[in-house]
């Protein structure tokens, strides 16, 4: 089972209610997967705190031209929908940083003069969180970091998940937004948990990540985060589009503490901690 938590914008409560929906399962006996594919600035380390125990380069193939055995025909070029290979007078230029390494150039060679090279994009990091207490459960945790100054980030994020064991829940932690990132980490998901909280700005950007969840075709819910604060439009546009809304977690100055140390808000108190295995037991009974 493939859980993604996503919002249409950063800030709403994403990785908290991911890292914390995580121990709840574990805690019921679940063996857990936290993949954290906010690569440009992951964070649900600080709040698991796990043992990596292993890190791979990712990269992505990219054009080395052989210039002995080029012709200067320019079809690789003419090919290159992103400018990354430009053919002009001569043997192409290469632009690395523009290539999606989709090997279109290499296909359309006659000379074999292209071949693959490799750009590093980031890193993977896997390990384990420590044990929860009294749980026969466990996470396995990984997560991406990107190389300072890359702007593609679908492949770092396509890195995390073919390292992904096929049995057992995973609980995707997404990037902000809607854009590539995210509907690359979101795409192939049971279920997709849409994190909001009752403002202005929070509807707007739920409305854009509920039209994104609909294109893709995935069965989607929402948390709402902060519930005790702003107004009911939320509520109201969940209800006129039969939104579910699975889970509430209030305003609490405590919860803004604990996550500004690095703790988990279902150990804040037995409150917190029921509401999120709660919040578990209803992820599972909707497990197809």
């Amino acid at each position: 089972m493939r859980i993604a938590v996503a919002s249409g914008k950063g800030g709403t409560g994403k990785t908290l209610m991911a890292v914390n929906l995580s121990l709840a399962l574990a805690a019921s006996g679940r063996d857990v997967t936290y993949a954290d594919c906010d690569v440009e600035e992951p964070n649900g380390h600080l709040f698991l705190e796990p043992e990596l125990a292993r890190s791979e380069t990712i990269g992505i193939p990219v054009p080395e031209v052989d210039r002995e055995k080029c012709t200067a025909c320019g079809e690789c070029g003419r090919i290159c929908r992103f400018s990354a290979i430009v053919a002009m007078d001569g043997p192409p230029l290469t632009f690395p940083e523009l290539c999606k390494g989709c090997g279109g150039c290499a296909l359309v060679c006659e000379e074999k003069a292209i071949s693959d090279g490799f750009r590093e994009v980031g890193i993977v990091e896997t390990g384990m969180v420590p044990p929860v207490n009294g749980s026969e459960g466990s996470i396995r945790f990984i997560h991406g970091r990107l190389r300072i100054g890359e702007a593609q980030s679908p492949p770092l994020i396509q890195g995390i998940k073919t390292r992904i064991p096929a049995n057992g829940i995973t609980v995707f932690d997404s990037p902000p937004g809607t854009s590539c990132p995210v509907i690359e980490t979101v795409r192939d998901s049971d279920l997709v948990l849409l994190v909001t909280e009752p403002t202005p700005f929070g509807l707007n950007d739920l409305r854009l990540a509920v039209e994104m969840a609909r294109v893709l075709d995935l069965r989607t819910y929402v948390i709402l985060n902060r519930s005790n604060h702003g107004n009911n439009e939320v509520r109201r546009f969940c209800e006129d589009e039969g939104l579910e809304i699975i889970f509430e977690l209030p305003e609490d100055r405590r919860i803004a503490e604990a996550c500004a140390k690095g703790g988990l808000v279902s150990r804040l108190d037995s409150r917190y901690g029921a509401l999120f295995s709660r919040l578990a037991g209803r992820i599972l009974e909707l497990a197809p």
